[in-house]
């Protein structure tokens, strides 16, 4: 893409995609961005970039347009209807959706866009508010190969990873496979620290241990120190990390597959949920752990 003549859309400015944007803009691209709350662009607008007043009129003044919001119920509004994505955008633009959603949606998607002459991609990522930050985000993508070639470069100012895993859905798919590693990895890294603990020693010590063994993950390396420091606010939500999870248990049913932990790791994040941690970061299953097996200390106190 050439940064004097191809204008950039991004829609969704959370956590994640606020920094993401960021990168397209510092990389000498125009910008223009919509999200719900436009106060949440105003550090993007502040930076040079450019607010449409609609997703409809955004789409028909951008060569491509990445989409970064909550749920498959926001993907399919966003992209179908009168107002959406794929019947405003200009002939040989590119639609690019890096919300983690439905595999068959995505796929949906990328027919909808091919009938109206529109190139559509799912790119899903993998890092969290610190990958997106640094631009060293994973980014798994499906879709038509000649689309995924013609944008690569784009994806690479936002993540450091980045890989066509095949067809539509593709991308989708993969990051179904991306949670159900977070969820077993994270689920490790609680119950060895509420382990150590149990065992009266020094979890922060423990961690240097086996942080750097055979037992190393990111999310013990970079999560755990956080559950130490009371640190829950979210680089990925619960609410969004359930969700995920069961985009991820109704595929698998959808193949015939049994995957034990993954069912697990949906009951004790849908009870997370149901007790209002839903706001807060996925390492806050630590608190649920926390409260079930230290009677008495209240989530304030192991908050602090």
């Amino acid at each position: 893409m050439d940064t004097a003549t191809d204008t950039l859309g991004f829609i969704g400015l959370g956590v994640m995609g606020s920094s993401m944007a960021g990168h397209l803009l510092k990389a000498g691209y125009t910008v223009r961005v919509f999200t719900r709350s436009k106060e949440k662009a105003q550090g993007l607008l502040d930076s040079g970039a450019l607010w449409e007043a609609s997703p409809a009129a955004l789409a028909n003044a951008c060569k491509v347009v990445f989409t970064m919001v909550g749920y498959p119920s926001d993907v399919e509004s966003l992209y179908f209807g009168s107002k959406g994505l794929i019947e405003n955008a200009k002939a040989g633009s590119y639609l690019v959706d890096c919300t983690t959603s439905r595999p068959d949606l995505a796929a949906r998607i990328s027919a909808a866009a091919s009938v109206r002459g529109l190139y559509a991609l799912d790119a899903p990522v993998s890092g969290g508010d610190i990958g997106a930050r640094n631009a060293k985000l994973t980014i798994m993508v499906g879709g038509d190969e000649a689309a995924f070639d013609a944008v690569k470069d784009l994806l690479s100012i936002m993540g450091s990873t980045v890989i066509r895993q095949g067809g539509p859905g593709a991308g989708q798919h993969t990051k179904m496979a991306n949670q159900i590693a977070i969820a077993g990895n994270l689920m490790g890294a609680v119950e060895a620290i509420t382990y150590a603990k149990g065992a009266g020693l020094d979890p922060k010590t423990v961690l240097a241990s086996i942080g750097s063994g055979s037992a190393g993950s990111w999310q013990l390396s970079n999560m755990t120190p956080r559950m130490l420091g009371g640190d829950f606010a979210p680089g990925f939500y619960i609410k969004h990390f359930l969700k995920d999870l069961r985009i991820a248990l109704d595929s698998a049913k959808e193949m015939k597959a049994s995957l034990p932990l993954l069912d697990l790791a949906e009951g004790l994040f849908s009870t997370l949920q149901d007790e209002g941690f839903g706001e807060k970061g996925t390492q806050a299953l630590y608190l649920l752990y926390q409260e079930r097996y230290n009677a008495g200390r209240s989530r304030a106190e192991l908050e602090r």
